[in-house]
């Protein structure tokens, strides 16, 4: 647990560094590089989804060529070298487009060139690659620490989880507050430089935990040993006529097997699910065969269940990518409705980019007491060790993103209802309502966050074999990276589709008060009850690993 706080503690400072500008990109984007507010959402959750589907980047080099502590290193000087752009241009007003002094929402700024443009996309997706190398990297290698033969280290590694998350809100809560109000007060350049100086200080904090690290040696390629097996289990199907091409049983190769777990430790032994080859996905068990056509091709017991486990995790992934198209919106549309509204709490102005300020509290809160009071309490109940199994956390994240969705349409018709009563429809004034309604979705949001993510992280890393573990782990934020991505591929769909039968798309302009915001909410409630159970159907069927482990 020693060597894993390390991990704790630099994660607070990187997380910090991203959310500091993520989470205030989308008006630094729409106020001082002058794009609309549907291509500055856009902007935003392309780059946060390239940072996020770079992860499974990371997580693969780390299972098969650096290991975790080289790769995160390696991932935070990249993410320095961009910041270090970022923090350049906002300093340099010749590196940004002239100050729009215009407070009309009808007049045009003059729009960034193509050079400024460049050097803005140079620093953010240098930030995204080293984001992604630290987010595939540092889970694992905080879990890694851990040991898995035992009930009390699987415990400590389910704690291990939680408090990822709770660490994740630690550095949100700064960059949302503290970080935002220097953006917002004192200029950008001074934004970007306390995000630099973050990353540059997790550097020596790792590095102080390098004497008690435990690191995993890198065992090749597990995406070779995926192809292997599925190319292997198509080519004996298709000659599944010959008799020669019999699948073998254990007992044919035992050596081979045997071997394999010995170099891998007991972990492996009690996490093979069985001895011989299973029922599920039998297509794949002919993989396995006294003859092939190639040496290369020939497949142990072993490998083929391990290639099992992964192709079944994947249903339960693609079912969280709605969830995470829900949570896009937190840094884009909910920040852009805030700074239309009245933004005090008594004589205090809160930035908009504060706003998730209320689901990173929450977090903070309910993370220590899920972990010490419920969890404890549930595995009394039932009796199991895990308490609330992995699958019923995520499925508790979909039913509150569900939630999410419908109270943020609600409150866009509230405020859309006050634009129009008090004639500021077309005005950059501030309308007479707080932002504090904004908050509802986030806290349905944050809480969907805290049990999806800590949920799918423990999950993947848990069921995924050894061998694979960082990239299964990376899957997490690919779910975020694909939520990101759809969200934009969604606004662009409803725009296209909506301008067919409207002289107006619902998402399209530079006011947002002409958006039909409220209709694409309820969209994504509608779209992630349907998704809820799609992921019912999965969850249902699915058999942990743990349940058939031999004896």
């Amino acid at each position: 647990m020693l060597a894993a706080s390390f991990v704790l503690v630099v994660e607070i400072l990187e997380n910090l560094a991203f959310l500091a500008n993520a989470s205030n990109l989308v008006l630094y984007l729409s106020k001082f590089m002058h794009y609309s507010p549907s291509s500055s959402a856009n902007i935003v959750t392309n780059f946060m989804g390239t940072a996020f589907l770079l992860a499974v980047l990371g997580g693969f080099l780390s299972d098969a060529f650096f290991t975790t502590y080289r790769l995160y290193l390696t991932s935070a000087a990249i993410e320095f070298m961009g910041l270090l752009i970022l923090t350049v241009q906002a300093h340099t007003p010749s590196l940004k487009p002239p100050i729009c002094a215009s407070a009309s929402t009808e007049i045009q700024c003059e729009k960034v060139n193509l050079q400024k443009a460049a050097m803005l996309f140079t620093g953010l997706y240098l930030v995204a690659l080293g984001v992604g190398g630290i987010k595939g990297s540092l889970p694992p290698h905080g879990a890694e620490q851990f040991d898995d033969t035992t009930p009390q280290g699987r415990k400590q590694r389910s704690s291990f989880f939680n408090y990822y998350v709770f660490s994740l809100s630690c550095g949100a809560l700064i960059a949302v507050t503290f970080v935002v109000w220097i953006e917002d007060n004192k200029g950008w350049q001074w934004g970007f430089g306390v995000a630099t100086a973050a990353i540059l200080a997790s550097i020596p904090v790792f590095l102080l935990g390098s004497p008690i690290y435990r690191t995993k040696i890198p065992a090749g390629s597990p995406i070779t040993t995926m192809f292997k097996v599925l190319i292997a289990a198509v080519y004996n199907n298709c000659k599944s006529k010959n008799p020669s091409n019999a699948v073998m049983g254990m007992e044919t190769s035992p050596s081979s097997y045997t071997t394999e777990t010995g170099e891998e430790g007991n972990a492996t032994k009690v996490k093979v699910p069985s001895q011989t080859l299973t029922e599920d996905l039998e297509f794949l068990n002919k993989a396995v065969t006294e003859l092939t056509v190639s040496p290369m091709l020939q497949c142990t017991v072993k490998q083929v269940e391990e290639v099992k486990v992964v192709l079944k995790i994947i249903p339960v992934f693609m079912c969280t990518i709605m969830l995470n198209c829900c949570l896009a919106q937190l840094s884009t549309f909910s920040i852009q409705q805030a700074a239309t509204m009245n933004t005090k709490i008594g004589s205090l102005k809160v930035p908009p980019a504060s706003l998730p300020v209320f689901p990173v509290i929450f977090m903070m809160l309910i993370a220590p007491t899920y972990n010490h009071v419920v969890i404890p309490f549930a595995r009394k109940v039932t009796k199991t060790e895990m308490g609330i199994t992995h699958l019923q956390r995520i499925g508790t994240g979909l039913i509150l993103s569900i939630i999410a969705m419908a109270v943020a349409a609600i409150v866009e018709m509230k405020r859309k209802k006050v634009a129009i009563e008090s004639g500021l429809l077309n005005s950059a004034e501030p309308l007479p309502i707080t932002f504090l309604w904004i908050a509802l979705q986030y806290l349905f949001l944050g809480s969907a966050d805290l049990f999806t993510l800590a949920g799918m992280m423990d999950f993947f890393f848990t069921e995924a074999p050894k061998s694979m573990r960082s990239l299964a782990t990376s899957l997490s934020w690919a779910s975020l990276s694909m939520g990101y991505y759809f969200s934009s591929v969604l606004i662009s769909m409803v725009n296209n589709i909506t301008s067919i039968f409207r002289h107006t798309p619902w998402l399209f302009g530079s006011n947002l008060n002409h958006y039909h915001l409220e209709r694409f909410y309820w969209l994504m409630c509608i779209l992630s009850s349907l998704n809820f159970f799609h992921y019912l159907f999965w969850a249902n069927r699915y058999k942990y690993r743990t349940e058939s482990t031999a004896d």
